[in-house]
């Protein structure tokens, strides 16, 4: 009890110590050290800001014989968030930078709550708590960089980046609180839900459990070392303490999140691309399908999420991608990730794939004339392990998914999207998913869901 409450009174140290230093950015963000008339050149602190509503529907569909709390609604229905957030940084020394990120979010997902599909159609939901706007701090994080030669390179400023100039050559450690996938999983063309597209398999694998609470976030370390064309990472997030709930566990020693991955940059002609191998490993307390699937086929009439009757033991579970983007012309991008993920336990941290595939394209719309407008056409396909598959067939629900039954297929989607650029920074995007066996069922589905999504940053 004694070192939870040293390590609550650290971490809440910690939150204040980088709080102030990043609130001391909102009085120094117009005294920028600007260089040349033409752009910034390097700056002493960044003030950005974002603010995202995307509003979804779809139509009544077929349910097959059978449902349960965890399905999908088969009636036609809305879901709507939004977000608004604050992205504050600042200096402190040579190669150190402190970022703070408030949020305000809130949200209505599908069926009341976010079940019945293995990657959901809204990248947004995670945040939301309710139809009242709640704030909360995203993030609250150091990055210190040293330089190591190489040539220079250009960082431009964005969203928790300083605008400057760092080494090609250098060691960047990222500590504190933040979301795995703002260092690992990088894409060009597949990243972001709040500009590109929307559908959780599109902008990371949706087969990657990365360690974070119900929102997507953690606390932790990561490690990049860049080498010419070469950049390795690796690092470690807590995980929560319970499988998919907000409360995380302190200890990075007892539930936690490992990843490593590689990075090589490359052209093909005049055309740049970049291949990333990513691995990773998860330790904690979960429930093993086949021991929930033994214990509901012998106490008939037992609640069927009897993965919390099993929860006992700490596990491991692990998994491999691989990540390519490749510009095809100035204009357009593709992407591709694949990865397989071993299914043995619960998902821990994210959501309920063990193997999954998307690729696509991305086109941008100068190609038309219309600089500030963007394309894009996505194939997604999630499929699931043998002992997950058994434990649903066999009636027992989990976290977000079970129809009381399975006649299994490859949940299999669709997405495209169009986003016009309505003035500089702000942009308004309709999408369309097409999602067949929703949820890995054969019997229900498909369902299309239509998208409009408004999107300001400045």
């Amino acid at each position: 009890m004694r070192r939870q409450f040293d390590q609550s009174l650290i971490q809440t140290r910690i939150y204040l110590l980088i709080a102030r230093v990043c609130l001391s950015a909102l009085v120094l963000t117009f005294t920028l050290d600007r260089a040349c008339a033409e752009g910034v050149v390097s700056e002493q602190t960044t003030a950005k800001y974002q603010t995202t509503y995307n509003w979804q529907w779809h139509p009544s569909f077929s349910g097959g014989p059978s449902s349960s709390v965890k399905s999908l609604s088969t009636n036609s229905e809305r879901m709507y968030t939004f977000s608004a957030t604050a992205h504050l940084g600042m200096r402190l020394w040579e190669g150190a930078e402190a970022y703070v990120n408030p949020e305000i979010a809130s949200g209505l997902p599908f069926s009341g709550d976010v079940v019945g599909l293995g990657s959901f159609t809204n990248g947004e939901i995670t945040r939301s708590a309710g139809t009242d706007p709640k704030p909360y701090l995203q993030r609250l994080f150091l990055r210190q960089t040293w330089n190591n030669g190489g040539g220079s390179e250009r960082v431009e400023a964005d969203f928790n980046q300083i605008a400057g100039q760092v080494d090609k050559n250098r060691f960047v450690l990222t500590v504190g609180n933040f979301s795995t996938l703002d260092v690992f999983d990088r894409n060009a063309y597949a990243k972001d839900p709040r500009t590109q597209f929307m559908n959780w398999g599109s902008w990371t694998y949706a087969a990657y459990d990365y360690a974070a609470d119900a929102r997507g976030f953690g606390w932790g370390f990561a490690g990049e070392w860049y080498q010419n064309d070469w950049v390795f990472r690796f690092g470690r997030m807590t995980a929560p303490r319970v499988p998919n709930g907000l409360a995380l566990d302190p200890a990075l020693n007892r539930q936690y999140g490992d990843q490593v991955e590689i990075e090589k940059a490359y052209s093909l002609g005049a055309l740049p691309g970049k291949l990333r191998v990513l691995g990773w490993r998860n330790r904690g307390v979960l429930a093993s399908f086949d021991e929930a699937t033994a214990y509901l086929l012998s106490h008939p009439g037992a609640n069927p999420q009897t993965i919390l009757n099993v929860r006992q033991n700490e596990k491991i579970k692990y998994g491999l991608g691989i990540n390519v983007e490749q510009a095809l012309s100035e204009e357009l991008g593709m992407f591709l990730r694949v990865m397989k993920a071993d299914g043995k336990t619960e998902t821990q941290g994210f959501t309920e794939v063990d193997q999954s595939l998307a690729t696509g394209l991305l086109l941008k719309g100068a190609l038309w004339g219309r600089a500030n407008d963007s394309a894009g056409l996505a194939l997604l396909m999630n499929g699931l392990s043998p002992e997950r598959r058994r434990y649903l067939a066999a009636g027992g629900l989990s976290f977000f998914i079970g129809d009381g039954s399975l006649k299994y297929r490859p949940e299999t989607i669709i997405e495209s999207f169009y986003s016009w650029g309505l003035i500089k920074n702000v942009w308004l995007t309709g999408g369309y998913q097409h999602i067949q066996n929703p949820a890995y069922n054969a019997q229900r589905g498909p369902v299309d869901v239509l998208a409009v999504r408004f999107h300001a940053e400045y």
